[in-house]
């Protein structure tokens, strides 16, 4: 098992908390409305953080509003963003699903008067209160280090091939998804810096849908027979390679890391179909989320930034319950 943390201000903020929030609830009497807004409500990591949210919110007295889109799209999450400012809650949490788009939008919460951070995807650069561009007006950014997982991702996926190398590709959504784009970078750093004999080929973008994701592994696997591995950036280019693999004939020969877990990654990696999954710790991202907002809200200063980890899930280790905690709840 391997855990990575960007910043240690998440331990820091919540030993904080719980020092003096408590107190400070108590002494103020408000009762707070917190809104989170997923980047869709139907996937088991945002259900998970919904969950880490709620032990927040719980602990702190608040309402926690969760409302959002049926997928990962502006178009279905902007007219939700719209109708919870127009509730007027005290803080939105959201995850917004696009790093342009979105800008804004969320600006009219920001003149609403309402409080805004930025959960697993972000605006602009992610890099907020700089006091430049016009995306830096968010409080917060609380994610896992993308980066950091592309590159926990080609390290593990290496690992699967052994010394002899070959070539692989990222099986992606689209660009402009801040999440994905930064774990394809990261992929595609460490594989140039740190593993030569490996030929990273052109990235395949499926738009969310795993039917696409497996027939684009069954076309770059006819045009490179000698295809070594994939990469998918995220649940459905996962599981869609992966079934790509297995229609192809090629289980066990083409190897298969996955991004985030789901219950489902379980049996997949039990079969070998995926032979490990990098597991994000998304109910740590909604717990931060909330005693940060709050945090805030009764006047104390947050980070700009707060990191949560990463556990490398595979056949070795899904069953210890170490490791199997990190599974995501559906």
């Amino acid at each position: 098992m391997e855990r990575r943390s960007i910043l240690k201000a998440g331990v820091g903020l919540a030993l904080a908390l719980s020092v003096g929030i408590g107190s400070a609830a108590h002494a103020q009497g408000k009762k707070y409305t917190i809104a989170l807004i997923p980047g869709l409500t139907t996937d088991a990591f945002y259900i998970t953080m919904n969950k880490g949210a709620k032990a927040a919110a719980d602990a702190l007295g608040v309402d926690l509003v969760f409302q959002g889109g049926p997928e990962f799209s502006p178009t279905t999450q902007v007219p939700v963003l719209d109708a919870i400012i127009a509730r007027k809650p005290d803080a939105i949490l959201i995850a917004p699903t696009d790093v342009t788009q979105l800008v804004e939008p969320l600006k009219k919460a920001q003149d609403a008067g309402i409080p805004v951070i930025t959960v697993d995807t972000f605006i602009g650069t992610g890099k907020y209160q700089t006091g430049s561009g016009d995306a830096d007006f968010p409080l917060s950014y609380i994610a896992s280090d993308n980066v950091m997982g592309g590159r926990m991702a080609a390290r593990a996926l290496a690992d699967a091939i052994g010394e002899g190398g070959g070539k692989v590709y990222v099986s992606n959504v689209k660009p402009g998804i801040s999440t994905t784009d930064q774990r394809e970078e990261g992929f595609k750093a460490e594989m140039k810096e740190n593993h030569p004999n490996i030929t990273v080929l052109e990235t395949q973008f499926n738009e969310n849908d795993a039917n696409r994701a497996a027939s684009q592994l069954q076309a770059v696997y006819a045009r490179n027979s000698d295809l070594k591995g994939v990469f998918g950036a995220n649940l459905f280019s996962a599981i869609g390679a992966g079934n790509g693999v297995q229609q192809a004939g090629q289980t066990g020969n083409v190897k298969v890391i996955a991004f985030d877990a789901p219950t489902s990654i379980v049996d997949n990696i039990n079969s070998g179909l995926v032979d490990a999954a990098i597991a994000q710790h998304p109910a740590e991202i909604g717990y931060f989320g909330v005693m940060s907002a709050y945090a805030h809200l009764t006047g104390q200063s947050i980070p700009t930034a707060i990191g949560t980890g990463f556990t490398i899930i595979n056949k070795q280790n899904v069953s210890d319950p170490n490791v199997a905690k990190y599974v995501y709840s559906d």
